[in-house]
């Protein structure tokens, strides 16, 4: 599945786990639709979970964050997830966000 509004990059920490950095900067009419694809992407990493969501120092093994910024009329949605590498892979796959 392509996505319309979100581009993301996907690094490797210094432990050996993705990162991906989704992003969306847009006006704020297509907010709807960029939040509806960070959704998407939480979605697909909570089904297909590797184990509990947190922290990994509390026992989870992924965990992720949305955040909202703005400025003027532009919006930043940010959505940073982090877990096993693999998974961050298919996580990209999944949607195409490897071009």
């Amino acid at each position: 599945m392509r996505l319309q509004f979100v581009n993301a990059r996907l690094d490797e920490t210094d432990e050996g786990l993705g990162c991906i950095e989704a992003l969306a900067s847009i006006r704020a009419p297509q907010a709807p639709q960029a939040r509806a694809e960070l959704d998407e992407l939480l979605a697909w990493a909570e089904a297909h979970a590797p184990g509990p969501r947190g922290p990994r120092e509390e026992g989870g093994h992924w965990d992720a964050q949305l955040d909202l910024h703005s400025q003027g009329e532009w919006l930043e949605l940010s959505l940073t997830v982090v877990g096993p590498l693999p998974w961050c892979e298919a996580l990209i796959q999944q949607f195409d966000l490897d071009n």
